[in-house]
């Protein structure tokens, strides 16, 4: 079954942090480019970071120096390192194929307070 399943969230503190995982299955992990997307209540879905299969990476400018992306393709697995965390970063976040999409799975909350 093709899946990406994301794990991780949770409420923080600002300033705190929070690692997300994005366990793939049923694709070729290894050759997919993959980001991590967030949708905030009311706002459109947006790109937060993506890794390419050979490892290069873009970030959005409002994370940029406070998140990393990251990859294992021996677990076929996807992370996001978040540091110094913002209220404004609360959202659901969502692991996703960069080109051709797949169904987006449930993601994962998280909750920044101030």
């Amino acid at each position: 079954q093709v899946q990406l399943v994301e794990s991780g969230g949770g409420l923080v503190q600002a300033g705190g942090s929070l690692r997300l995982s994005c366990a793939a299955s049923g694709i070729i992990f290894s050759l997919e480019r993959i980001g991590w997307y967030r949708q905030a209540p009311g706002k459109q879905r947006e790109l937060v970071a993506d890794m390419s299969s050979g490892g290069s990476t873009n970030y959005a400018y409002s994370v940029k120096g406070r998140f990393t992306i990251s990859r294992d393709n021996a677990k076929n697995t996807m992370y996001l390192q978040m540091n110094s965390l913002k209220p404004e970063d609360t959202a659901v976040y969502y692991c996703n194929r960069f080109y051709v999409k797949l169904p987006w799975g449930q993601g994962t909350q998280v909750t920044v307070s101030s």
